[in-house]
C-alpha cells in the first residue's frame, strides 16, 4: 500500500497540527480503555501525552512512554513529527480532570460523566458554542488544520452517538483485543436511558451521551474558514456524524491504516454511510525492525493523539515516507 491511500488536492501555506484533550469518565470503568496503566490513570492521559508532544519529556508525573507490551504511545509518534516538520503543536482543554502543565486554548469545560447514570455532558450547548469561537480565532493563524484528539474511553462514548444517530456502528479501540462486550452492554444502557426521555437534537444527544471534545470539534468545523482535516479513527467519524446530523458541510478524516484494518471495527462502511472521505497512513512499522512498533500491525494501539494525522502532515509538508519512518524510530529508540 503506497503511504497515504490517496493524496490531497488542496494547497496551504500556513500549517497547524492541534489536539483537543478531554475525559470522561467512561475510561475509569475497568477494561474500557488501555489509554493508560490503570482505569483511574487514564484520566492523567490526555495531559501527559500533550506534554510529552510539546515538551519531549514528561516531568510532571512518573510515566513510560510505552504499554506495558512495549507498544510505544502515539504521542511519541506525534512528537517525532512536530520535530520532524518544526511546527510548534496548540492543544485545546475542552475538559480535563487534571489541569494541564503546558499551555492551551481553555474552552472551559466539565469532565463528561458515565451516561448510564443520567447526562453526561450538561454543557455541550456551550462547548459547541466555545469551538465556534475557536474556529474563527484559528481561521485566522492557519489554512490547513489537522485537528486531532485524546480522549480515553472516546470510543466508547462515540460508539453511543453513532448508534443514538441511526448508524449501525462498530468502534476501534486501543486494545488489540477489543473490549466489544464491554462497550456493547455499556450502550446498550445508554440508549435505554436516551430513548426513554431525551430529545432527539443533535446537541442534546450530546448532552446526553457524548464527551467534550465533540461539541468543540463539531463547533469549530462550522467557522474555521481554511481546510479542516479531522486526525483519528471511530471518534472522528462520530464527530463528522455530529456534524452532518447539525446540517453542516463534512470535512476530511485521516486514520492509520490499522483502524482501517481492525476487524472489530466497520469503519469504511461507516465513513461510507456517514458519506465523510477517508485518507489512511501506512506507516509500514512491520518494516522498521522495532518489536514495540510492530505491534501496531497486530492491532495494539493503531491510532491516537493525532499520529496518523501527524505523520500525514509531515508527508503533505514534503517529507518522504523513509524520513518520517526514520524519525519515528529514533524517537521511540530514544524514548525506551
Amino acid at each position: 500500500m503506497e503511504f497515504l491511500s490517496e493524496k490531497p488536492d488542496f494547497a496551504f501555506t500556513s500549517p497547524l497540527f492541534a489536539g483537543i484533550l478531554a475525559n470522561t469518565l467512561l475510561s475509569t470503568v475497568p477494561g474500557v480503555s488501555g489509554a493508560g496503566p490503570g482505569p483511574e490513570k487514564t484520566l492523567l492521559t490526555p495531559n501527559l501525552d500533550a506534554e510529552l508532544i510539546t515538551n519531549g519529556v514528561i516531568t510532571s508525573h512518573p510515566f513510560s512512554p510505552n504499554t506495558p507490551t512495549g507498544c510505544p504511545t502515539p504521542a511519541t509518534i506525534t512528537r517525532a513529527m512536530m520535530v520532524l516538520t518544526g511546527l510548534k503543536p496548540l492543544f485545546i482543554n475542552a475538559g480535563l480532570r487534571h489541569t494541564p502543565v503546558i499551555p492551551c486554548l481553555d474552552a472551559y469545560g466539565e469532565v463528561a460523566g458515565d451516561p448510564r447514570n443520567g447526562d453526561a455532558l450538561p454543557g455541550a450547548a456551550r462547548l459547541f458554542s466555545q469551538g465556534e469561537r475557536m474556529g474563527f480565532f484559528l481561521s485566522g493563524c492557519c489554512d490547513l488544520l489537522v485537528l486531532g484528539e485524546c480522549v480515553p474511553g472516546g470510543t466508547t462514548t462515540a460508539l453511543c452517538l453513532l448508534r443514538a444517530l441511526g448508524y449501525d456502528a462498530s468502534v476501534s479501540s486501543s486494545f488489540a483485543d477489543n473490549p466489544v462486550t464491554i462497550k456493547e452492554e455499556i450502550c446498550r444502557r445508554v440508549l435505554e436511558r436516551v430513548e426513554a426521555g431525551s430529545s432527539q437534537d443533535p446537541l442534546d444527544l450530546v448532552r446526553s451521551l457524548g464527551d467534550p471534545m465533540m461539541p468543540v470539534a463539531a463547533g469549530i468545523a462550522k467557522t474555521y474558514t481554511g481546510t479542516l482535516v479531522f486526525a483519528g479513527g471511530t471518534q472522528m467519524l462520530a464527530v463528522s456524524a455530529l456534524i452532518k446530523a447539525l446540517g453542516q458541510p463534512l470535512h476530511p478524516v485521516v486514520t492509520t491504516s490499522y483502524v482501517r484494518d481492525d476487524p472489530t471495527a466497520n469503519v469504511q462502511a461507516l465513513a461510507g454511510k456517514i458519506g465523510v472521505r477517508v485518507t489512511y497512513v501506512d506507516p509500514g512499522f512491520q518494516d522498521l525492525g522495532h518489536a514495540g512498533l510492530a505491534r501496531y500491525c497486530i492491532g495494539e494501539v493503531k491510532e491516537g493523539m493525532g499520529a496518523g494525522g501527524a505523520m500525514y502532515l509531515a508527508n503533505l509538508m514534503g517529507y518522504a515516507p523513509d524520513r518520517i519512518r526514520e524519525a519515528i524510530l529514533s524517537a521511540v529508540s530514544a524514548s525506551a
